[in-house]
């Protein structure tokens, strides 16, 4: 073979950067764990910049997303047809694309992360594929991180919408692997299909408990520990922080993730007189939070940063007194898992403050304070425990015991968890 032709290849479809997204985080680790494990093409399938920007999804600023190591190709398929085509153009962009890669003889893995559109967008690809005639030697996965559950599959179940659900439901189960980023998604999964089944006479819902098996999300852990703690509070200067004297949110601006329960049980705090709050992130409720905020007797001691890129993070998480994601159950969204959580766990610095909202639990074990959602009482009463009555030996004995936990999602890990079961065209190692 030609040394300049990849032997083998790993594609992965999903919303990457700059998507304000942890599973768009996910997929750059898998992809270069891939780098370390015998690929020597590795892909990522997404969207273009302009469909982003349209799209209303929270962006991190260009400029500040991290590089690809060279080896990673990110793909944006430009969209097929003009605008007498209303919809559907972009993601027959990624079929097309997808189609050419699964056609062109060199054996490749393709994982998707969210069912909806990118499993689909899969099963169409390969479906097309085959029926060229050509060598297609593809194994695929399929992981649902959870809101393709909550935001599409439920949904079409209490609207009685039978042919989406059973469109999405299908195109996983077609996958020659299906996983699901946390127990309590794979539930969801289970519960949504056993549901269309009893009003459909269908057998999604044996299917899924039988073959969804768990792969938690990839994390860089090596980012996140033994950071200097010069270089934090240099970084902290820039932003004027000081370390240990604030309060982090950091993850998307929505109402799912209980800012503005936040925003009030800070307010409600002994603590904001000596503490400040920094809310870190963008999304649809920004606005609106901002003006709470404003409108709270603390205002002055709320910072907001619409601005922090995937290398700030860390330092701003290592740096804080406290983070806290007070995440409640919506019927838009509910948290599958929390990898911001299980980032500043690895992090360092002050106790996570969280709810038991779906898979939290298990992206936190039994290492953080949990407090109920939607409490802003229990919210001011938890800040005040961790930041005026603990010491800083417990505070210490917390943090390691935090990191202990978190080291477990590392992405090496994950990434050979993941390939345990999966056969490998052409009997590719992985090691």
């Amino acid at each position: 073979m030609n040394p300049s032709y990849p032997s083998r290849r790993f594609v992965i479809v999903v919303r990457a950067d700059p998507v304000i997204c942890g599973h768009s985080g996910e997929a750059r680790n898998l992809a270069e764990v891939a780098l370390r494990r015998g690929f020597d093409d590795v892909r990522i399938v997404t969207w273009p910049i302009e469909t982003l920007q349209m799209s209303g999804l929270p962006l991190k600023p260009l400029d500040a997303v991290m590089p690809y190591s060279d080896g990673i190709t990110v793909e944006r398929p430009d969209p097929v047809g003009d605008y007498k085509v209303p919809d559907g153009r972009t993601t027959s962009g990624m079929v097309g694309r997808l189609v050419e890669l699964f056609t062109d003889g060199v054996p490749t893995v393709c994982l998707s992360l969210y069912l909806t559109p990118h499993t689909t967008v899969v099963a169409e690809a390969l479906a097309v594929a085959r029926s060229t005639g050509l060598p297609v030697r593809v194994t695929t996965l399929a992981e649902a991180v959870g809101s393709d559950i909550t935001n599409v599959v439920r949904s079409c179940v209490e609207q009685g919408r039978f042919g989406p659900a059973a469109h999405v439901l299908s195109s996983y189960l077609a996958q020659d692997h299906c996983l699901a980023v946390s127990e309590y998604t794979k539930t969801l999964i289970v519960d949504a299909a056993e549901a269309i089944d009893e009003r459909h006479g269908t057998t999604f819902g044996p299917q899924c408990r039988d073959r969804v098996r768990i792969s938690y999300p990839a994390i860089d852990t090596s980012l996140y520990t033994d950071l200097d703690p010069a270089e934090v509070e240099h970084v902290l200067k820039q932003r004027n922080l000081e370390p240990g004297r604030y309060v982090l949110f950091l993850s998307r601006l929505s109402a799912a993730k209980g800012v503005d329960d936040l925003i009030e049980g800070f307010a409600r705090s002994t603590a904001s007189k000596d503490f400040s709050l920094v809310i870190a992130g963008s999304g649809p409720e920004a606005a609106a939070l901002r003006d709470q905020a404003v409108h709270t007797s603390v205002g002055r001691q709320i910072t907001f940063l619409d601005d922090v890129g995937d290398d700030e993070k860390r330092f701003l998480m290592a740096g804080s007194a406290a983070y806290c994601l007070p995440s409640k159950p919506r019927p838009e969204f509910v948290e599958t898992f929390g990898i911001a959580l299980v980032e500043k766990m690895l992090a360092g610095g002050g106790p996570v403050l969280t709810t038991e909202t779906g898979g939290i639990p298990e992206a936190v074990g039994d290492t953080a304070t949990t407090i109920p959602p939607a409490s802003p009482e229990a919210i001011a009463h938890a800040l005040d425990e961790v930041l005026l009555h603990i010491t800083e030996a417990e505070t210490d004995a917390r943090a390691d015991k935090a990191r202990t936990y978190a080291l477990q999602f590392d992405r090496f890990s994950v990434f050979d968890k993941m390939f345990s079961e999966v056969e490998i065209p052409d009997g590719l190692a992985t090691s």
